[in-house]
């Protein structure tokens, strides 16, 4: 008898994996999964919408550096959503705004 994955069960287990594996696993994806799709951002990490990234996360996210994260986050250009522990926690729907306005600033 074979176990079915679900989108839950792969999500809970995206969410436990080591960031370096994660970044991995979406490298691959994007790179083979979409072959000639044109998906939307949405239509990718839409379900992300509501859920809160680490800081480290968010520099990946941003594809910045640490210290670049740390900096816009020390000049109140990012704050965070909520605090867990010592940790700061990123809202994604903010985090995806600050990312599009760093591409047109870019342009």
């Amino acid at each position: 008898m074979t176990h079915a994955m679900t989108a839950e069960n792969l999500f809970k287990d995206l969410k436990q994996m080591p960031t370096t594996e994660r970044q991995k696993f979406f490298l691959i994806l994007s790179t083979n999964a979409f072959r000639g799709e044109d998906m939307s951002h949405e239509q990718l990490f839409g379900h992300l919408k509501g859920d809160n990234f680490t800081a480290q996360e968010a520099a990946e996210y941003l594809e910045v550096s640490m210290s670049t994260f740390r900096r816009f986050v020390s000049r109140n250009k990012l704050n965070p959503s909520s605090t867990v522990g010592r940790n700061q926690m990123f809202a994604v729907a903010d985090l995806k705004a600050f990312k599009k306005a760093l591409r047109i600033a870019n342009d």
